[in-house]
């Protein structure tokens, strides 16, 4: 007859009450800080709950995607705010990853001159602290820039001044959405015949020129549409107006030294990866694709990239959420990012714990998100092993 085990000697047994003992302390510690904070707010009467975001905001920002005025409600101002640090995320990691790919494959170059300036490059805004070079991007503008009425013209349509950068964009038309709609479709197109020129090559060892092809396509379609709608040419130049610029498109000094701070800060940091995720890859297959008459670039974008991708995708991620998450340094400069107009929100209805945990939200949002895409495409590229 087989004994049994005593309840309490099961490990099994014994995990789960631990767990539960110990999930029970944390519930009665959340709800210890709950009431004690809700106590000690109604003792100091400030009230509590999110009702402040339908009230008015009384305070202007200095720019925003959505229209926005001083009436509209402190719900309105923290999307706007919202907005604008998704854009600041969204295309400085794109043009991170651009620039940080192209100096790191600089940085292997066996040109001596062009790997040395890689080199520097990296060594400098890797040392210099984030919040520094803001500061030092801000003060380009204001300190050497001149005034409006003198602004710099380096190309026709372009003025450099301390109000920003006053750029020359096409008029509004119509034909501008279908080109839009097309590059999407286009997107999708490239997307379908990368994978059907991979399967082909996979199975006839026939090589597709997929690059030209896509260019063909993100390029082409969008040329024939505008060409058949009779090729609207037509631009809203910026005209000097008073002490100021009307028409065109400006990007404020906040924005562009936000930018710039971001993007040249880690783009140093994804150049060490993309540096260290192709010295990973073997040079015997750098070998390997030169004996079979490829050529550098070729060897790079067909056999070396692919398998450093694995090395390079995990820390590439964290550099990603490092920027989003740097871009909370925007309220040093004055820019009107999520933290910024939180902060100021604070300030005028006396209420710091609700948009705090509204700020925690937002970047665990843009941080789960970016995670979320990375993972999903690293799990992609992965090697499958036979």
């Amino acid at each position: 007859m087989v004994s049994r085990i005593p309840i309490w000697n099961d490990a099994r047994v014994r995990g789960v009450f631990y767990q539960v003992i110990a999930l029970g302390f944390v519930v009665l510690l959340g709800y210890y800080l709950v009431t004690t904070t809700m106590r000690n707010l109604d003792t100091r009467h400030i009230s509590s709950g999110f009702t402040f975001l339908q009230r008015n905001a009384a305070f202007e920002i200095g720019e925003s995607i959505i229209p926005y005025t001083a009436a509209s409600s402190y719900g309105h101002v923290l999307l706007a705010g919202f907005l604008n640090t998704l854009k600041v995320g969204f295309i400085g990691i794109i043009l991170t990853v651009i620039l940080g790919t192209v100096i790191g494959v600089a940085r292997l170059s066996k040109n001596w001159l062009i790997s040395r300036i890689a080199a520097g490059y990296i060594e400098i805004f890797q040392d210099l602290p984030v919040l520094l070079q803001l500061f030092f991007w801000y003060a380009l503008f204001y300190e050497s820039l001149p005034a409006p009425r003198n602004a710099l013209s380096p190309f026709e349509g372009v003025y450099l001044c301390k109000r920003g950068i006053i750029l020359a964009v096409p008029e509004h038309h119509p034909v501008y959405l279908y080109m839009a709609v097309s590059f999407v479709m286009g997107c999708l197109a490239v997307y379908l015949l990368r994978r059907w020129a991979r399967k082909r090559q996979e199975r006839t060892g026939q090589y597709f020129p997929v690059f030209r092809v896509s260019l063909g396509l993100l390029l082409g379609l969008p040329l024939l549409i505008w060409l058949a709608a009779g090729t609207p040419l037509k631009m809203d130049v910026p005209k000097l107006v008073g002490f100021n610029f009307r028409g065109g498109m400006t990007l404020s000094p906040e924005f562009v030294s936000l930018l710039l701070g971001l993007i040249l800060y880690t783009s140093a940091f994804v150049a060490e990866v993309v540096r260290a995720g192709i010295q990973s890859v073997h040079k015997g297959q750098w070998e390997a694709a030169m004996s079979i008459g490829l050529r550098p670039s070729y060897a790079l974008n067909l056999v070396v990239l692919p398998q450093a991708l694995r090395v390079i995708v995990p820390p590439l991620t964290s550099q990603m959420l490092n920027l989003t998450k740097n871009s909370s340094l925007a309220v040093g400069i004055g820019y009107p990012d999520f933290v910024s107009v939180a902060s100021t929100t604070i300030n005028q209805t006396g209420q710091s714990i609700e948009p705090i945990l509204m700020i925690m939200a937002v970047y665990l949002f843009f941080s789960l998100t970016t995670s979320a895409f990375m993972n999903w495409y690293n799990k992609k590229i992965a090697i499958v092993e036979r």
